[in-house]
């Protein structure tokens, strides 16, 4: 129910991330909404779906195409992360981690 593993992992993989949620009911927090049912469920799922397939269709040629350093800095996430000595820095871990942070530990 949460995407903090995820937005975290993201970042310290450099990466840009956004995350879409879709609601399917609302009776667990609002008090003046009708309880919800297995039919309301899956109907709305598959509203759902048929949004979040339009909206990869939209996104894909965006985000597949070539760009600039993020404004964000989500590229640049980890320039000052590193704290660790270099000297210091035990070499079987860094070839590990080096798919994910190779550009600053290099």
């Amino acid at each position: 129910m949460t995407n903090m593993p995820e937005a975290k992992l993201a970042r310290e993989a450099e990466l840009c991330y956004a995350s879409v949620a879709m609601v399917t009911d609302f009776d667990c927090w609002h008090p003046e909404h009708d309880h919800v049912t297995v039919e309301v469920v899956g109907r709305t799922l598959s509203a759902n779906a048929d949004k979040a397939r339009a909206l990869v269709k939209a996104v894909v040629p965006v985000i597949g195409a070539p760009r600039g350093p993020c404004p964000a800095g989500c590229d640049r996430a980890l320039d000052h992360a590193l704290v660790t000595a270099p000297d210091h820095r035990d070499p079987a871990l860094l070839a590990k981690l080096d798919a994910i942070a190779g550009r600053v530990l290099g």
